[in-house]
C-alpha cells in the first residue's frame, strides 16, 4: 500500500515549527494532549492511551531518527492490534523566510487492512493527518 502523505505550508520558520513537533509543551498544544513525555532522540519510547467509542488504543512510539531541524521519524505500534510498527515521518523544508513546508508521511499502514477497524483504514489515517497538520498550522499562525 502506497503510505499516506499530507502536507501544509505554515507561515514560520524552520525553527519555529521544528520546536512546535520536537518539545512537549508545545506538542500537546497541537497533537496528542496526554503525551506524557517526548525527546527528540534516537531511542527515545514513549506511550500513551487514546480511547475511541468504545475502542481504546494504546499508542507506542520509538524515535528511530532525527535530523535537526530537517526531519524527524517515529515507529509508532499499537501492540494490542499489531506487533510491528508503522513509520512516521515529519519533513521540515523552508520554502521561503518565514514559511516552511511541513509534511508527514506514513508508511506501513497496510498491515492494518485486515482488521475491521474506522480507525485503521487509509481514509482515517489521511484525516487524521490533515487534522493534526491543520492543528499545526492554526497553532502557531494564530
Amino acid at each position: 500500500m502506497k503510505p499516506v502523505i499530507v502536507s501544509k505550508i505554515i507561515d514560520k520558520d524552520v525553527k519555529t515549527i521544528w520546536s512546535a513537533i520536537t518539545e512537549l509543551d508545545q506538542m500537546v498544544l497541537w497533537f496528542f494532549d496526554n503525551i506524557p513525555e517526548f525527546k527528540a532522540q534516537v531511542g527515545f519510547k514513549t506511550w500513551f492511551v487514546v480511547a475511541n467509542e468504545d475502542r481504546t488504543f494504546y499508542h507506542l512510539w520509538e524515535v528511530v531518527q532525527v535530523v535537526e531541524k530537517q526531519s524527524i521519524a517515529v515507529e509508532w505500534t499499537y501492540p494490542d492490534y499489531v506487533k510491528e510498527p508503522f513509520l512516521v515521518t515529519f519533513e521540515l523544508e523552508s520554502i521561503a523566510q518565514n514559511q516552511t513546508q511541513f509534511t508527514v508521511t506514513a508508511k506501513g499502514i497496510g498491515q492494518f487492512e485486515n482488521f475491521n477497524i474506522p480507525e485503521f483504514t487509509r481514509e482515517s489515517c489521511k484525516g487524521g493527518w490533515e487534522y493534526f497538520t491543520t492543528q499545526l498550522k492554526n497553532y502557531l499562525e494564530q
